[in-house]
């Protein structure tokens, strides 16, 4: 067999094993989902048992999906999710994937926030609408500055955490984007400590806008809170681009933002849309 022919064979059995593993993965997520989407209906009266309910969901599928991706994910201090609830758990967005290792690190009690495409996800959708987690309009701007005014209330009020990506849209080549200022002001609101969450290698496991995934390993770094009390509005660009240069002193070379590219998203971008 020529070398030809041997790299075409294994682009064929590449492609048949991503696609059986979005089989696998799909059903997973449809029988689940609509077994838990049962239950939540019984909760509609209880928001924060609700959240728990997909908590707990999320425990579940979003381990088994990363694995069924071909993600091996290796945690480091992973104690520092628990003992920093609750917290606003700030992390990196490179890949579809994020959003599966994001419901899956979410300590109980904690509150994810999405965007509204989200809700067009077959099955999953339908459930993160009943879950009593977040999700914003970043089409409309006033109903997500709205939106994150809500979010602030309810995390105080039942003592929640709040998981999110403040690039706001994944990275086209994994290198970190500019933060918008949503989690600051989330934090200036709410009093809770910043805990960033640093994902490495997720972008070379699922190529953005295909259904091909190829196995990697997947380090993820929990790091120490960032401390909030002493945060204003008014210097919300400087607490953004802090937090931003600690993921750019984590992250690998790959994935560092290249030159030029600022830590905070200009004026008139920074509505906060978490990942889907």
């Amino acid at each position: 067999m020529s070398d030809h022919d041997s790299s075409s064979g294994r682009t064929t059995l590449a492609a048949l094993s991503s696609a059986a593993r979005f089989v696998v993965g799909f059903t997973l997520v449809a029988v689940a989902s609509t077994l838990t989407i049962v239950i939540a209906l019984f909760l509609l009266p209880f928001r924060v048992l609700r959240i728990k309910l997909c908590n707990y969901y999320g425990k579940i599928i979003g381990y088994s999906i990363t694995r069924i991706a071909g993600v091996k994910p290796v945690l480091h201090d992973a104690e520092r999710i628990n003992q920093s609830h609750p917290a606003i758990y700030v992390a990196n967005h490179a890949s579809t994937l994020d959003a599966f290792l994001s419901i899956w690190l979410c300590p109980v009690g904690g509150c994810g926030v999405m965007k509204k495409e989200v809700l067009r996800i077959p099955f999953f959708g339908q459930l993160y609408l009943l879950s009593g987690h977040l999700w914003l309009d970043r089409a409309n701007k006033g109903s997500a500055i709205a939106a994150m005014s809500g979010i602030a209330r309810t995390v105080k009020k039942h003592g929640l955490s709040i998981w999110i990506m403040p690039e706001g849209t994944r990275s086209r080549d994994g290198r970190l984007r500019p933060f918008k200022l949503g989690f600051v002001h989330l934090a200036i609101a709410t009093g809770l400590p910043i805990v960033p969450v640093v994902l490495h290698g997720v972008h070379k496991n699922w190529v953005k806008h295909t259904l091909y995934v190829q196995k990697a390993t997947v380090d993820i770094e929990v790091l120490p809170p960032i401390q909030t009390s002493g945060w204003r509005a008014e210097t919300a660009r400087e607490h953004a681009a802090e937090v931003h240069q600690v993921f750019v002193e984590k992250l690998r070379d790959d994935q560092k933002p290249l030159p030029g590219v600022p830590a905070v998203a200009e004026k008139g971008e920074n509505v906060e849309q978490a990942a889907a």
